[in-house]
């Protein structure tokens, strides 16, 4: 049986949860705006740990969002994910943010998901995926405007999924387009795409990983509490 604790802080979402043999056993996130990460991601680990009625020593490996997205909420979660490895001396599973996206969308065959995070403007995160949940295209930032993505979209139904399907929704018009801003990457949804890479040892070295950033660090701060 493979336990893995999966870690998703790529975004506003600070996300926590472990599974067995694919399975959610222990789900704890909190999606706010004020990116309190640092404040919560270790709190979540032991609480998702208690729930699931385990130990650090029971977890097979960790698996981390590797981005894009925050750059602070990346290191965060990848600093954890590697302090956690080093210690229990398990191993270290890297997940692509934008494919766990993806796994919250049922499409049916020849339709494409293609989730898409906010950046500066009107510049996504963005990733093209067909109905087995395998690339169709590769990541990319890129600036949206009304031929964005159109050569995807005729005879096919197309999901922009994400906070960035709200810019997309203002100039894209074509009605093969379904817009779902509501989808934010989970922990919740790692766990076949980790469980996948364990059963066939895609393992990341530890002391060299790095999250996919994709763009220069452009510092954000957080917002001030009134």
């Amino acid at each position: 049986m493979a336990i893995i604790l999966h870690l998703e802080t790529a975004t506003t979402n600070c996300s926590v949860s472990i599974s067995k043999d694919g399975e959610i056993v222990a789900l704890k996130e909190n999606n706010a705006a004020s990116y309190s990460h640092s404040e919560q991601l270790h709190v979540f680990i032991k609480e998702a740990l208690k729930e699931a009625s385990l130990s650090f020593s029971d977890l097979d490996a960790i698996a981390i969002s590797k981005g894009p997205g925050s750059y602070t909420g990346l290191r965060i979660g990848v600093s954890a994910a590697k302090g956690l490895c080093f210690s229990l001396d398990i191993p270290l599973i890297s997940v692509p943010t934008l494919q766990s996206m993806a796994h919250q969308v049922e499409v049916k065959a020849d339709e494409l998901v293609i989730p898409v995070l906010d950046a500066r403007r009107m510049e996504v995160y963005s990733c093209v995926y067909d109905a087995a949940y395998k690339e169709a295209r590769e990541t990319r930032a890129e600036v949206i405007d009304e031929d964005s993505f159109t050569e995807y979209v005729s005879g096919n139904t197309v999901y922009l999924v994400g906070s960035g399907a709200e810019k997309c929704r203002g100039v894209l018009q074509h009605p093969n387009f379904v817009f779902n801003e509501s989808v934010v990457p989970s922990a919740k949804d790692m766990a076949s795409i980790a469980l996948q890479k364990y059963e066939t040892g895609q393992f990341e070295d530890v002391a060299y990983f790095e999250p996919y950033y994709l763009k220069d660090f452009v510092l954000q701060q957080k917002k001030k509490k009134n």
